[in-house]
Protein backbone atom coordinates (compact mmCIF):
# COMPACT_ATOMS: atom_id res chain seq x y z
CA UNK A 1 0.00 0.00 0.00
CA UNK A 2 1.56 3.19 -0.92
CA UNK A 3 1.87 6.45 0.15
CA UNK A 4 -0.45 8.55 -1.48
CA UNK A 5 0.25 12.46 0.19
CA UNK A 6 2.21 13.96 3.06
CA UNK A 7 0.89 16.99 5.21
CA UNK A 8 2.68 19.28 7.61
CA UNK A 9 1.89 21.83 10.44
CA UNK A 10 3.07 23.48 13.34
CA UNK A 11 0.15 24.31 16.50
CA UNK A 12 0.80 26.09 19.77
CA UNK A 13 -0.64 24.13 22.42
CA UNK A 14 -1.68 26.13 25.25
CA UNK A 15 -1.13 24.39 29.14
CA UNK A 16 -3.42 24.62 31.25
CA UNK A 17 -1.35 25.66 33.95
CA UNK A 18 2.70 26.87 33.62
CA UNK A 19 5.44 25.08 35.03
CA UNK A 20 9.17 25.36 36.41
CA UNK A 21 12.04 22.98 36.03
CA UNK A 22 15.52 23.63 37.14
CA UNK A 23 16.24 25.91 33.65
CA UNK A 24 13.41 27.59 32.65
CA UNK A 25 9.20 28.29 32.66
CA UNK A 26 6.75 26.86 30.02
CA UNK A 27 3.28 27.78 29.59
CA UNK A 28 2.47 27.16 25.83
CA UNK A 29 4.41 24.12 23.62
CA UNK A 30 4.87 23.91 20.14
CA UNK A 31 4.14 20.78 18.28
CA UNK A 32 4.65 19.74 14.87
CA UNK A 33 2.88 17.06 12.98
CA UNK A 34 2.90 15.10 9.76
CA UNK A 35 0.37 12.86 8.13
CA UNK A 36 1.00 10.18 5.71
CA UNK A 37 -2.16 9.52 3.74
CA UNK A 38 -1.98 6.10 1.95
CA UNK A 39 -3.70 5.11 -0.87
CA UNK A 40 -6.85 3.31 0.55
CA UNK A 41 -7.34 6.50 2.91
CA UNK A 42 -5.65 5.28 5.81
CA UNK A 43 -4.14 8.32 7.36
CA UNK A 44 -0.94 7.75 9.72
CA UNK A 45 -0.42 10.61 12.51
CA UNK A 46 3.51 11.71 13.89
CA UNK A 47 3.65 14.47 16.05
CA UNK A 48 7.18 15.71 17.23
CA UNK A 49 8.19 18.26 20.21
CA UNK A 50 11.89 17.80 20.45
CA UNK A 51 13.86 20.36 23.05
CA UNK A 52 16.85 22.02 21.43
CA UNK A 53 18.56 22.34 24.94
CA UNK A 54 18.75 18.76 25.02
CA UNK A 55 19.03 18.09 21.28
CA UNK A 56 19.90 20.66 19.41
CA UNK A 57 17.21 20.43 17.25
CA UNK A 58 13.97 23.34 17.51
CA UNK A 59 10.09 22.86 16.06
CA UNK A 60 10.99 24.99 13.64
CA UNK A 61 13.72 23.05 12.08
CA UNK A 62 11.74 20.10 12.87
CA UNK A 63 8.65 21.35 10.09
CA UNK A 64 11.33 22.81 7.54
CA UNK A 65 12.39 19.05 7.66
CA UNK A 66 9.48 17.63 7.13
CA UNK A 67 8.69 20.00 4.24
CA UNK A 68 11.51 19.31 2.49
CA UNK A 69 12.18 17.99 -1.01
CA UNK A 70 13.14 14.23 0.49
CA UNK A 71 9.85 14.06 2.56
CA UNK A 72 7.97 14.50 0.07
CA UNK A 73 9.96 11.82 -2.25
CA UNK A 74 7.97 9.48 0.60
CA UNK A 75 4.98 9.85 -1.78
CA UNK A 76 4.63 6.80 -3.68
CA UNK A 77 6.81 4.35 -1.71
CA UNK A 78 5.07 1.26 0.22
CA UNK A 79 3.87 1.73 3.86
CA UNK A 80 5.14 -2.03 4.04
CA UNK A 81 8.88 -1.17 3.90
CA UNK A 82 8.47 -0.13 7.10
CA UNK A 83 12.02 -0.38 8.33
CA UNK A 84 13.42 1.22 4.73
CA UNK A 85 11.75 3.99 5.39
CA UNK A 86 12.59 4.70 8.39
CA UNK A 87 16.29 3.95 7.87
CA UNK A 88 16.07 5.85 4.68
CA UNK A 89 14.98 9.05 6.96
CA UNK A 90 17.77 8.16 9.50
CA UNK A 91 20.35 8.88 6.86
CA UNK A 92 18.45 11.69 5.92
CA UNK A 93 18.02 13.23 8.89
CA UNK A 94 20.91 11.71 10.90
CA UNK A 95 21.18 14.74 13.57
CA UNK A 96 17.63 15.68 14.31
CA UNK A 97 15.95 13.38 16.38
CA UNK A 98 12.44 14.88 16.43
CA UNK A 99 11.91 15.10 12.91
CA UNK A 100 12.94 11.48 12.78
CA UNK A 101 10.14 10.75 15.64
CA UNK A 102 7.30 12.18 13.62
CA UNK A 103 7.98 10.66 10.53
CA UNK A 104 8.48 6.95 12.82
CA UNK A 105 5.69 7.30 14.40
CA UNK A 106 3.66 8.31 11.34
CA UNK A 107 4.83 5.40 9.46
CA UNK A 108 4.25 3.09 12.59
CA UNK A 109 0.72 4.27 12.64
CA UNK A 110 0.09 3.89 8.73
CA UNK A 111 1.53 0.40 8.84
CA UNK A 112 -0.36 -0.65 11.77
CA UNK A 113 -3.82 0.49 10.62
CA UNK A 114 -3.13 -1.01 7.31
CA UNK A 115 -2.14 -4.36 9.02
CA UNK A 116 -5.39 -3.60 11.30
CA UNK A 117 -3.22 -4.18 14.68
CA UNK A 118 -2.65 -2.00 17.48
CA UNK A 119 1.22 -0.30 16.97
CA UNK A 120 2.28 -2.70 20.65
CA UNK A 121 1.03 -6.18 19.05
CA UNK A 122 3.33 -5.42 15.82
CA UNK A 123 6.19 -5.72 18.13
CA UNK A 124 4.51 -8.11 20.66
CA UNK A 125 2.56 -6.66 23.81
CA UNK A 126 4.69 -7.76 27.24
CA UNK A 127 2.94 -4.80 29.97
CA UNK A 128 -0.78 -4.76 30.12
CA UNK A 129 -0.69 -1.58 32.40
CA UNK A 130 1.48 0.58 34.42
CA UNK A 131 0.83 4.08 36.81
CA UNK A 132 2.07 6.63 35.30
CA UNK A 133 3.47 9.45 37.44
CA UNK A 134 2.49 13.30 36.85
CA UNK A 135 4.66 16.00 37.10
CA UNK A 136 5.11 18.84 39.78
CA UNK A 137 7.59 21.65 38.95
CA UNK A 138 9.83 23.44 41.03
CA UNK A 139 7.44 25.61 43.16
CA UNK A 140 7.84 26.55 47.07
CA UNK A 141 6.50 23.53 49.89
CA UNK A 142 3.07 25.22 49.97
CA UNK A 143 2.52 24.95 47.03
CA UNK A 144 4.22 21.55 46.12
CA UNK A 145 1.68 19.80 48.79
CA UNK A 146 -1.59 21.43 47.15
CA UNK A 147 -0.46 20.32 44.05
CA UNK A 148 -0.08 17.09 45.42
CA UNK A 149 -3.28 16.68 47.14
CA UNK A 150 -4.89 17.80 43.82
CA UNK A 151 -2.97 14.77 41.40
CA UNK A 152 -4.13 12.57 44.52
CA UNK A 153 -8.09 13.57 45.08
CA UNK A 154 -7.74 12.83 40.73
CA UNK A 155 -6.53 8.94 41.79
CA UNK A 156 -2.54 9.78 40.91
CA UNK A 157 -0.49 7.42 43.23
CA UNK A 158 3.08 8.30 41.36
CA UNK A 159 4.31 12.30 41.89
CA UNK A 160 7.67 12.98 40.08
CA UNK A 161 8.79 16.19 41.76
CA UNK A 162 10.78 18.82 39.87
CA UNK A 163 14.44 19.63 41.41
CA UNK A 164 17.83 20.70 40.92
CA UNK A 165 17.81 24.35 42.14
CA UNK A 166 18.46 24.70 45.65
CA UNK A 167 19.04 21.26 47.34
CA UNK A 168 18.03 22.27 51.13
CA UNK A 169 14.30 23.26 49.56
CA UNK A 170 14.39 19.98 47.40
CA UNK A 171 14.80 18.16 50.49
CA UNK A 172 12.38 19.87 52.41
CA UNK A 173 9.91 19.84 49.45
CA UNK A 174 10.36 15.64 49.37
CA UNK A 175 10.31 15.41 52.93
CA UNK A 176 6.64 17.30 53.45
CA UNK A 177 5.07 15.05 50.81
CA UNK A 178 6.52 11.83 52.40
CA UNK A 179 5.22 13.45 55.97
CA UNK A 180 1.71 14.72 54.38
CA UNK A 181 0.88 11.01 52.01
CA UNK A 182 2.15 8.87 53.87
CA UNK A 183 4.10 5.52 52.02
CA UNK A 184 1.10 5.20 49.61
CA UNK A 185 2.50 7.88 47.45
CA UNK A 186 5.23 6.94 45.10
CA UNK A 187 7.98 9.87 44.72
CA UNK A 188 10.38 10.16 42.12
CA UNK A 189 12.23 12.98 41.35
CA UNK A 190 13.73 14.65 38.72
CA UNK A 191 17.00 16.79 39.08
CA UNK A 192 17.41 17.82 35.19
CA UNK A 193 20.89 18.22 35.54
CA UNK A 194 21.09 20.76 38.64
CA UNK A 195 22.94 19.10 41.10
CA UNK A 196 26.62 18.98 41.68
CA UNK A 197 27.82 15.46 43.56
CA UNK A 198 27.96 17.51 46.96
CA UNK A 199 24.48 18.73 46.41
CA UNK A 200 23.80 14.81 45.55
CA UNK A 201 25.20 13.38 48.42
CA UNK A 202 23.26 15.91 50.66
CA UNK A 203 20.04 15.26 49.00
CA UNK A 204 20.86 11.21 49.35
CA UNK A 205 21.88 11.46 53.00
CA UNK A 206 18.51 13.63 54.01
CA UNK A 207 16.35 11.65 51.78
CA UNK A 208 17.53 8.06 52.63
CA UNK A 209 14.64 6.65 54.92
CA UNK A 210 11.85 8.26 52.69
CA UNK A 211 11.85 5.40 49.91
CA UNK A 212 12.36 7.56 46.69
CA UNK A 213 11.92 5.37 43.99
CA UNK A 214 14.14 7.11 41.79
CA UNK A 215 16.52 9.95 41.03
CA UNK A 216 16.44 11.57 37.43
CA UNK A 217 19.54 12.77 35.98
CA UNK A 218 21.27 14.49 38.67
CA UNK A 219 24.29 15.46 37.46
CA UNK A 220 25.06 17.14 34.15
CA UNK A 221 25.83 15.02 31.14
CA UNK A 222 29.52 14.69 30.81
CA UNK A 223 29.91 14.35 34.45
CA UNK A 224 28.71 10.73 34.16
CA UNK A 225 31.28 8.89 35.64
CA UNK A 226 31.24 11.04 38.64
CA UNK A 227 28.57 8.80 39.70
CA UNK A 228 30.69 5.79 39.81
CA UNK A 229 31.89 6.73 43.49
CA UNK A 230 28.39 5.84 44.66
CA UNK A 231 27.23 2.63 46.15
CA UNK A 232 25.51 -0.09 43.73
CA UNK A 233 22.42 0.28 45.58
CA UNK A 234 22.10 3.83 45.20
CA UNK A 235 23.42 4.24 41.37
CA UNK A 236 20.68 1.46 40.54
CA UNK A 237 18.06 4.30 41.59
CA UNK A 238 20.00 6.86 39.03
CA UNK A 239 17.83 7.54 36.16
CA UNK A 240 19.75 8.70 32.43
CA UNK A 241 18.03 11.13 30.81
CA UNK A 242 19.60 14.17 29.16
CA UNK A 243 22.67 11.73 28.75
CA UNK A 244 20.97 9.14 27.06
CA UNK A 245 20.23 10.13 23.29
CA UNK A 246 19.96 7.22 21.19
CA UNK A 247 21.67 3.54 20.99
CA UNK A 248 25.19 4.85 20.68
CA UNK A 249 24.47 6.56 24.42
CA UNK A 250 23.03 3.01 25.73
CA UNK A 251 26.01 0.79 24.97
CA UNK A 252 27.87 3.30 26.10
CA UNK A 253 26.24 4.07 29.48
CA UNK A 254 25.55 0.10 29.80
CA UNK A 255 29.30 -0.80 29.93
CA UNK A 256 30.51 -1.58 33.48
CA UNK A 257 30.54 -0.02 35.90
CA UNK A 258 27.12 1.59 35.28
CA UNK A 259 26.40 5.09 36.41
CA UNK A 260 23.16 4.19 35.65
CA UNK A 261 20.44 1.49 36.94
CA UNK A 262 17.71 3.25 34.85
CA UNK A 263 17.38 4.23 31.02
CA UNK A 264 14.51 7.27 30.35
CA UNK A 265 13.56 6.95 27.01
CA UNK A 266 12.05 9.89 24.91
CA UNK A 267 11.16 9.58 21.47
CA UNK A 268 11.75 13.45 21.22
CA UNK A 269 15.41 12.27 22.23
CA UNK A 270 16.03 9.21 20.61
CA UNK A 271 14.51 9.77 16.96
CA UNK A 272 11.22 7.61 17.60
CA UNK A 273 10.02 4.14 18.48
CA UNK A 274 11.87 1.83 16.63
CA UNK A 275 15.40 3.63 17.71
CA UNK A 276 13.43 3.68 21.50
CA UNK A 277 13.52 -0.18 21.21
CA UNK A 278 17.10 -0.68 19.92
CA UNK A 279 17.83 1.38 23.17
CA UNK A 280 15.79 -1.32 25.44
CA UNK A 281 17.41 -4.10 23.46
CA UNK A 282 20.93 -2.94 24.71
CA UNK A 283 19.60 -2.60 28.42
CA UNK A 284 17.60 -5.83 28.76
CA UNK A 285 20.42 -8.22 28.91
CA UNK A 286 22.81 -5.83 31.40
CA UNK A 287 19.71 -5.87 33.94
CA UNK A 288 19.16 -1.71 33.06
CA UNK A 289 15.32 -1.22 33.91
CA UNK A 290 13.78 1.30 31.21
CA UNK A 291 11.14 4.46 32.61
CA UNK A 292 9.78 5.79 29.26
CA UNK A 293 9.23 9.73 29.72
CA UNK A 294 8.56 12.73 27.42
CA UNK A 295 8.30 16.57 26.76
CA UNK A 296 5.26 18.56 26.69
CA UNK A 297 3.50 16.59 23.77
CA UNK A 298 0.25 16.02 22.08
CA UNK A 299 -1.57 12.71 22.49
CA UNK A 300 -0.17 11.50 19.21
CA UNK A 301 3.58 11.29 20.69
CA UNK A 302 2.42 9.94 24.14
CA UNK A 303 0.44 7.18 22.80
CA UNK A 304 3.48 5.77 20.51
CA UNK A 305 5.75 6.19 23.47
CA UNK A 306 3.07 4.01 25.38
CA UNK A 307 2.99 1.43 22.54
CA UNK A 308 6.93 1.30 22.40
CA UNK A 309 7.03 0.96 26.24
CA UNK A 310 4.37 -1.71 27.00
CA UNK A 311 6.30 -3.49 24.16
CA UNK A 312 9.31 -3.91 25.90
CA UNK A 313 9.69 -6.41 29.27
CA UNK A 314 11.88 -4.04 31.07
CA UNK A 315 9.75 -1.83 31.40
CA UNK A 316 9.37 -0.45 34.84
CA UNK A 317 8.61 3.34 35.38
CA UNK A 318 6.00 5.31 32.66
CA UNK A 319 5.78 9.14 33.32
CA UNK A 320 3.84 10.14 30.31
CA UNK A 321 1.85 12.76 31.89
CA UNK A 322 2.88 15.27 28.71
CA UNK A 323 -0.07 15.78 27.37
CA UNK A 324 -2.61 16.06 30.48
CA UNK A 325 -2.07 19.95 30.97
CA UNK A 326 -2.88 20.48 27.08
CA UNK A 327 -5.43 23.17 27.01
CA UNK A 328 -5.80 21.57 23.63
CA UNK A 329 -5.04 18.89 21.01
CA UNK A 330 -5.46 17.64 17.21
CA UNK A 331 -6.51 14.40 17.98
CA UNK A 332 -8.58 12.17 21.02
CA UNK A 333 -8.01 8.78 22.17
CA UNK A 334 -4.84 6.34 21.87
CA UNK A 335 -4.94 5.91 25.21
CA UNK A 336 -7.13 5.72 28.51
CA UNK A 337 -6.27 7.07 32.38
CA UNK A 338 -7.79 4.99 35.21
CA UNK A 339 -6.91 6.01 38.82
CA UNK A 340 -3.76 7.09 36.98
CA UNK A 341 -2.89 3.89 35.07
CA UNK A 342 -2.35 4.17 31.64
CA UNK A 343 -2.77 1.45 28.79
CA UNK A 344 -3.52 1.73 24.85
CA UNK A 345 -7.01 1.96 23.78
CA UNK A 346 -6.19 -0.98 21.33
CA UNK A 347 -7.69 0.16 18.10
CA UNK A 348 -5.49 -0.83 15.15
CA UNK A 349 -2.47 1.74 14.68
CA UNK A 350 -2.24 4.23 17.63
CA UNK A 351 -5.78 3.96 17.94
CA UNK A 352 -5.57 8.36 17.45
CA UNK A 353 -9.44 9.91 16.30
CA UNK A 354 -8.69 13.52 14.70
CA UNK A 355 -10.23 16.76 15.89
Amino acid sequence: MRINAIRTYRRDLALTKPYTIAYQTTSAVENVFVELELKNGLVGLGAANPDPDVVGETPEQTHLNLQSDWTTSLIGRDIRSLHELIDDARSQFPQAPGTLAALDIAIHDAFAQYLGIPVVQFYGRNIRTLPTSVTIGIMNTADTLAEAAAYVQQGFRVLKVKTGVQVDEDIERVVKLRERFGPSLTIRVDANQGYTLTDLHRFLAHTKALNIELIEQPLPVGQENELLILPDDIRCLLAADESLKGPEAAIKLSQQPQPFGIFNIKLMKCGGIRSAIQIASIARPVDIALFWGCNDESRVSITAALHAAFACPNTRYIDLDGSFDLAEDVVSGGFIVEDGYMRPTGGPGLGLTRL
